[in-house]
């Protein structure tokens, strides 16, 4: 039976879950699982946790906990990675320095200034797992649940010969709203969807052969429907396409949504991660305070029920039986999407079984879905080449271009933000120790300053020339 490593295992839900569903898993119900953190505080409370869950429900799987991640992964055959380094203090860092300087996150663990930052800490972590992975588990898979995916999957696709893939739930739980809109059950539906993630398109929607495109656009006039998910229904109704993600998410990764309070109010205004500010770093800040204080471990049931959402445990049975799962996942882009770059992470389907994974090819997006995936990509590569190379430049140029960014601050203004973020979260960004973001200092111009005599450019010249005959 396989070994499968959890690193993070400290996650006291999302460790949790997806052991729920391997142990629910009659094909992995004797595998050996490994749990890994760093520190015993969190760790022991899940190994005694999920040895109960064993015991309970009569199963055979073996169970071991360490904090040494040499260990953990020697002789693995799938390692599920889950880490946040840093944890909600930094995610605080992540929100509210942006903030102050009118970058308005929802989410901020995806793009952004917080998306950013998020990644900087995570992909030296990622990459120090998966070059242990070369060594002492080189047939293995990577899964990685760590976020920003984009960002993540980026790095680690620059890992020669790793075998990993991203893994999300954006297009299952889209799905359920799909089917809700449309009035068909959700496992009737063929869809084809592909871009990357948090920002991947619907490009087929089909019941028994027919179309719910109309239908779903249909709903989206309708007030009632369209409050639920007015940022993507906004982008489907001027781009022509659903995509994966909710409002909150959504309204991050272009510039129309949270540039400033007019957008805001009209787009981000609902509860319940509708876009509010800070919704998701507040939910976690609640979630550690409240896990301070009790053990939810202490109280959580240990009967298994059906499945989670999550890709995870189907994934490993069909490698493990051969029986051929689909599924939507992120990894590098080698031919699968031909107008987003080479290298870059796309989410496609993928096909796995005993053979492994085989992602299919899209062909091109729509152009205007490219368009809007490719103002994402950029800041994703430009974020990955700054923490492979340790470049700080490169950090300040990469939250330049990132939508939201640019359509609120300027270039002075953004590269006094990074230097601050890099300050306060130097702790964790051991690429960068002992560099500094340069000062780049502000010039006056005054309304009376003598312009200097500089050679006039002959393109300027031939226009200025027509100009004048016009007015003649």
């Amino acid at each position: 039976m396989p070994k499968i490593t959890m690193i993070g295992a400290g996650s006291l839900v999302f460790c949790k879950t997806l052991m729920s569903d391997f142990l629910a898993t009659p094909a992995l119900q004797e595998s050996e699982f490994c749990l890994m953190a760093l520190t015993h505080t969190r760790l022991d409370k899940m190994a005694h946790f999920i040895k109960r869950m064993v015991h309970d429900n009569g199963l055979k799987a073996k169970i071991t906990a360490t904090t040494d991640r040499r260990e953990a992964l020697k002789g693995a055959d799938y390692v599920v990675v889950m880490l946040q380094a840093g944890g909600v203090d930094e995610f605080q860092q992540d929100y509210e320095i942006p903030l102050k300087y009118g970058v308005d996150q929802c989410i901020g663990d995806t793009l952004g200034p917080g998306g950013v930052f998020r990644a900087l800490r995570h992909i030296p972590a990622l990459l120090e797992i998966a070059y242990d992975m070369r060594e002492l588990c080189p047939h293995a898979i990577l899964f990685n649940y760590a976020n920003p995916m984009g960002m993540c999957c980026s790095a680690l696709g620059r890992v020669e010969g790793l075998q990993f893939v991203g893994l999300c739930h954006g297009v299952q739980t889209t799905m359920d709203l799909i089917a809700g809109y449309t009035g068909k059950p959700k496992d009737e539906i063929d869809f084809t969807a592909a871009g990357i993630n948090h920002m991947a398109w619907f490009l087929k929607l089909e019941h028994q052969g027919e179309d719910l495109y109309p239908a779903l656009k249909q709903r989206f006039e309708e007030p009632g429907y369209y409050v639920n998910e007015k940022v993507r229904g906004e982008v489907m109704r001027h781009f022509g396409y659903f995509m994966t993600e909710s409002t909150g998410h959504l309204s991050e990764y272009l510039p129309y949504f949270r540039k400033n309070k007019k957008a805001l109010d009209l787009y981000c205004d609902e509860p319940s991660f509708g876009g509010e500010s800070g919704a998701y770093y507040k939910y976690c800040r609640m979630l550690a305070e409240k896990f301070a204080e009790t053990d939810p471990l202490l109280i959580e049931s240990t009967v298994l029920g059906p499945r989670s959402a999550e890709y995870c445990s189907h994934i490993i049975e069909a490698k493990e039986t051969g029986r051929v799962f689909r599924f939507n996942g992120n990894l590098r882009n080698e031919g699968s999407i031909i107008n987003l770059p080479n290298g870059c992470c796309v989410e496609v389907p993928i096909f796995v079984d005993r053979n492994g994974l085989h992602p299919t090819i899209i062909g091109n997006l729509p152009p205007q879905c490219a368009a809007l995936n490719m103002s994402n990509v950029l800041v994703q590569e430009l974020t990955v080449e700054a923490s492979l190379f340790g470049d700080v430049e490169r950090v300040m140029q990469a939250i330049a271009m990132d939508p939201l960014t640019a359509a609120v601050l300027t270039l002075d203004e953004i590269r006094q933000m990074t230097a601050e973020m890099l300050e306060a979260e130097a702790k964790y960004l051991p690429q960068f120790a002992g560099k500094t973001l340069r000062k780049v200092p502000a010039i006056t111009v005054s309304v009376d300053v003598e312009r200097a005599e500089v050679p006039v450019d002959p393109a300027l010249a031939i226009a200025n020339r027509f100009a004048k005959l016009a007015e003649a």
